[in-house]
């Protein structure tokens, strides 16, 4: 059975302006995704700026995200590192504070080969007994996940059930479908992508779209569930602004903005990462007004 099926958030992590976590806001996101319908929260992932959290901050929001959620819906923790090391340090924390899945992003920077990948992925499931989501996402990592290796680790490690896709490449992702044969979990790492991903045999989408848009990025996944395919593609379809204007500079800066112009105070980013460029934040805007989720 899958982890879960349907949309879950890749939630962010909000930041005191002294760029301490700001766990009174996290909780309030929390309750907003809950109460509009998401299917499941990511917690430390790209989008809730992992990369730059140290190690005590990480494992300390996935505890309060876990503590926080208390069950309601599935919780996912993002607990990768390009240290094989540190993601099984990350790993066997996280699965103490019961969350209920792993998100493992393949390693950034070392550029790994296949075999690489195996043995890594393979050491960190070997540590844990939670089930395990891949996430491959070249364009950040400078690592490609073939579909060959995803369907030898979740044929060979008994853990390892899934794989958020997030390469954007449709004929990639359908050369996995069709070697994995409905036995991996596959989602949509793209939420330009869900509609597609689902046709072949998806389960859902782990979204940035859902931080603003719960319910209406539940209902493309629901609506496809349910045999309503035309509704579904209508929905994603007129998200297709949103989604460009939400990656029209790097994931998070235009989410964490989008949350802000909703009066959801997400707070500072986290260097690198700076505040968006004016222009961009009026494309934002306008978006975000078309979609109907501000007001004009």
């Amino acid at each position: 059975m899958a982890i879960f099926k349907g949309a879950g958030v890749a939630i962010v992590t909000p930041f005191h302006e002294d760029g301490s976590v700001n766990f009174e806001k996290f909780a309030e996101l929390v309750e907003f995704q809950i109460e509009n319908g998401t299917d499941a929260i990511i917690v430390c992932g790209t989008t809730g700026e992992s990369s730059t959290l140290t190690h005590e901050e990480h494992l300390e929001v996935i505890k309060f995200c876990a503590e926080t959620v208390k069950g309601r819906v599935p919780v996912i923790a993002g607990t990768g590192s390009n240290c094989t090391e540190t993601a099984v340090y990350l790993s066997t924390e996280a699965e103490k504070y019961g969350v209920d899945g792993l998100l493992l992003v393949s390693p950034y920077y070392n550029k790994a080969t296949q075999k690489g990948l195996f043995e890594h992925y393979k050491k960190i499931a070997d540590s844990v007994k939670l089930p395990i989501i891949l996430y491959n996402v070249p364009s950040r990592t400078g690592c490609n996940i073939l579909p060959q290796t995803v369907v030898k680790l979740c044929s060979e490690v008994h853990n390892i059930v899934g794989v958020k896709e997030a390469s954007g490449n449709i004929a990639q992702i359908t050369k996995l479908a069709s070697l994995a044969q409905g036995k991996i979990d596959i989602y949509s790492g793209n939420d330009d992508q869900i509609v597609p991903i689902l046709a072949l045999g998806g389960k859902g989408v782990i979204s940035v779209l859902s931080n603003v848009a719960p319910k209406q990025t539940h209902d493309i996944c629901a609506k496809f569930f349910e045999g309503d395919v035309e509704g579904s593609c209508k929905e994603q379809l007129r998200a297709i602004e949103l989604c460009d204007a939400l990656f029209s500079e790097v994931n998070p800066i235009p989410v964490k903005t989008a949350l802000k112009l909703m009066g959801k105070d997400t707070g500072t980013l986290r260097r690198p990462l700076c505040e968006m460029e004016e222009a961009n934040e009026e494309k934002l805007r306008t978006a975000m007004k078309n979609y109907g989720i501000l007001a004009d």
